[in-house]
């Protein structure tokens, strides 16, 4: 068999603390210490699009965006055809350079208060329902068996760090964009992308700890290789074609995830965010939203054979 869709994700190592309890099996162990200085520490590494989240939130943001007149009716259209694409492919290096200076040009003069105000009233709606079973589900068996959970997504903090919250990460690392006086400079402080983010769990591991030969990293995306290879067990998930190809080559698990669920219904303990948490979020989804309508203008553009 060539992948290991919704297998034994436990993992390599032989720890049965955090293996994946499907229908039947028992359930993981009591958790362990979370901080256990002086012993060797291990973190899991999650990228968010279509790994921890079931789609690309642009499409779902859109609509309040237009609304709000962030964008116009055209660029509505436009996301949504971007969602199919990135449900179906993803972007590959050269597309996803050119989302960067996109987006960093459509920000620039969007007023920070306007954008959190229209996701204020919109976020919780979104994002809850799209956040896969069974990524919730590895989050609790990592955090079971005593490892750090770290989100690192080239999304913006403004939207990955409360989703962070949402799902208990100790961690998050994510693209910043730069404000000043109420308003987007255009400017991206920092990318979290490709080599960005293999440099920037390096620095993690080595503030915290972690060996990273012992730790876990799951992506769906092939511009997430290096993230994957600076770990001991990677694993592909719901992989676009080049990580698939290279995960067989490697013999690197490949999972599928495919049940969103309201994490309401999921997590007893689950209550909707404050307002406070809700509107930090604006601007990373904003970011989404506009990669995603160039992503569209860019396959448009593209000669056909």
């Amino acid at each position: 068999m060539d992948t290991t869709e919704n297998a034994d994700i436990a993992g390599h190592d032989g720890n049965s603390a955090h293996r994946s309890a499907p229908d039947g099996a028992e359930p993981a162990p009591a958790a362990a210490p979370r901080r256990q200085y002086g012993a060797v520490r291990t973190a899991a590494f999650f990228d968010l699009d279509k790994t921890i989240i079931a789609k690309s939130s642009a499409l779902a943001f859109s609509r309040p965006f237009y609304q709000g007149g962030l964008i116009n009716r055209r660029a509505v259209l436009k996301s949504a055809y971007a969602q199919f694409v990135f449900l179906v492919g993803g972007a590959d290096h050269d597309q996803m350079e050119k989302m960067r200076e996109y987006l960093s040009a459509l920000t620039r003069g969007w007023n920070v208060q306007q954008v959190r105000e229209i996701v204020a009233e919109t976020l919780h709606g979104l994002i809850d329902p799209i956040i896969y079973d069974e990524a919730a589900s590895l989050i609790e068996q990592h955090h079971a068996a005593g490892r750090d959970v770290v989100i690192v997504s080239s999304s913006g903090s403004e939207v990955v760090e409360p989703i962070g919250t949402l799902l208990g990460a100790d961690h998050v690392i994510a693209t910043r964009l730069k404000i000043e006086d109420g308003r987007y400079t255009g400017e991206i402080e920092y990318y979290a992308y490709a080599e960005n983010k293999a440099a920037a769990i390096r620095e993690l591991a080595a503030t915290e700890g972690y060996d990273l030969t012992n730790c876990y990293a799951y992506s769906d995306s092939s511009t997430d290789l290096p993230l994957l290879e600076a770990v001991g067990h990677p694993s592909a998930v719901n992989p676009d074609r080049a990580l698939r190809k290279e995960a067989l080559a490697r013999d690197w698990p490949v999972l599928v995830f495919d049940r969103p669920v309201e994490l309401r219904r999921r997590l007893p303990d689950f209550s909707a965010p404050s307002r406070s948490v809700v509107t930090a979020v604006a601007v990373g989804t904003a970011l989404l939203t506009a990669g995603a309508v160039w992503y569209a203008a860019a396959k448009r553009r593209r000669p056909t054979a």
